[in-house]
């Protein structure tokens, strides 16, 4: 489904990312795990445009020095220079970190934003259920204004929104973070849940138990390179992975 091939970000003269590769098959759950400034978020940006976004926003400024090279390929199409709205109506979707609702707006309100793309009404009220009945807190709190909720109904929200564009691939990253442990088991759940109604998922995550228990496969990022890939019992079995790149 997602083929990513010899892929490098570079800011000015920083290599965030340093000529990765990885893939996704369809019905997968594949985590992506790795420290804080190890490139994870910018694999999600360079995957959904919004890396080609960015360059195309700070063109000709000083901070305007972006290069992506390599490829990416979704479904057999390639869209490393496809404009982010492209990829999403493609199916593709970034829930991003930190949960960033639209503050002012209603609980309904926002997951109907999530639905722009999506021309059938019909199938955004179809949705818009299956929302609910992921996160029925969300149902409750349909007319509240988003920037009142608690950070793990923001999380809630961020993801019903994503949802909402009924994606074949969702890219979530670091869901559980700033959660309370048990909020964070049960938004973890409800990607556990996601997963199962048939919704390919690419995670990134700090939580490396969590992410070996849940996904399929896992790549292990360090410096803007994967070192290691292969199934949670894989990666645990090797001790110097677990001390040096995992933290455990």
């Amino acid at each position: 489904m997602l083929e990513v091939s010899n892929l490098t970000v570079s800011y000015d003269r920083a290599m965030i990312v340093n000529d990765i590769s990885l893939h996704v098959d369809q019905g997968e759950m594949v985590g992506l795990i790795g420290p804080n400034g190890a490139g994870k978020s910018t694999i999600l940006r360079a995957i959904t445009g919004l890396v080609l976004w960015e360059k195309g926003i700070k063109r000709g400024t000083s901070a305007g020095n972006i290069t992506l090279e390599g490829t990416i390929r979704f479904e057999n199409d390639p869209i490393e220079k496809v404009p982010a709205h492209q990829i999403a109506a493609k199916g593709l979707i970034l829930c991003p970190e930190r949960r960033r609702p639209f503050r002012e707006m209603s609980v309904l309100e926002n997951l109907k934003a999530g639905a722009y793309l999506v021309p059938d009404k019909e199938e955004v009220d179809k949705t818009l259920r299956q929302v609910f009945d992921l996160f029925p807190v969300l149902e409750d709190r349909v007319k509240q204004v988003s920037g009142t909720l608690s950070g793990g109904e923001q999380q809630m929200l961020a993801i019903g929104r994503a949802l909402m564009s009924r994606p074949r691939l969702l890219c979530i990253d670091e869901p559980s973070t700033g959660l309370a442990p048990l909020t964070r088991q049960e938004v973890f759940n409800q990607i556990k849940s996601i997963r199962e109604i048939g919704i390919t998922v690419l995670l990134i995550e700090q939580e490396v138990n969590t992410v070996f228990d849940m996904a399929d496969r896992n790549y292990v990022l360090s410096s803007g390179k994967i070192v290691a890939e292969g199934t949670g019992s894989e990666l645990m079995a090797n001790e110097l992975l677990r001390k040096t790149y995992l933290g455990l």
